[in-house]
């Protein structure tokens, strides 16, 4: 039976290196996950934190069920200016309120020019709201436009033997959960 897995994709580009490996990703692991791509986190009003509980807008409210009743969710993100984009941390922040994240498995992928510190960003905030990861199902991939083609596959060879590995310990991750 497949598994249903919620991939939230943090760029604000419709021609993202990020939605692209997403979009790889639900090719590769067709026969395990059901792969339900979020790519409008600009949709998300600002967050509120006099309306998180009460009052909270429609769309927080499915955004949140969406994650909620995901098997695991896949992050795959870009770095701003040294940190995670403002729209995904911005849909974070609305489910802080909440328990959510707590124990749900979870991939990272930060796949950037650099990268670096977005990514230990992002493992931190989920460590923060105890999602679960491992090492194995976070990966950074620096130098990203450099590494996939035009037809959203992976022309680095290094970068696609990562890929398989982090697909390997995210289904591993979702199967011992």
């Amino acid at each position: 039976m497949q598994k249903n897995i919620f991939a939230i994709v943090g760029s604000a580009s419709s021609d993202s290196a990020n939605l692209k490996l997403v979009n790889l990703f639900a090719i590769l692991t067709k026969d395990d996950f059901h792969v339900n791509i979020f790519s409008r986190l600009q949709s998300l009003p600002h967050f509120d934190a006099d309306i998180t509980i009460n009052h909270v807008p429609a769309n927080i409210t499915e955004f949140r069920r969406l994650i909620n009743d995901a098997d695991g969710i896949l992050i795959c993100t870009p770095e701003y200016i040294f940190s995670i984009p403002s729209r995904l941390k911005n849909a974070i922040e609305w489910c802080v309120a909440t328990t959510i994240f707590s124990n749900k498995p979870i991939g990272m992928i930060t796949a950037s020019a650099n990268g670096q510190k977005g990514h230990e960003e992002l493992q931190l905030i989920m460590k923060t709201i105890d999602a679960k990861f491992t090492a194995g199902t976070t990966l950074l991939i620096q130098g990203v436009k450099g590494k996939i083609n035009d037809n959203g596959m992976i022309s680095d060879e290094k970068t696609e033997k990562d890929f398989r590995h982090f697909i390997q310990s995210f289904k591993e991750l979702i199967r011992n959960s």
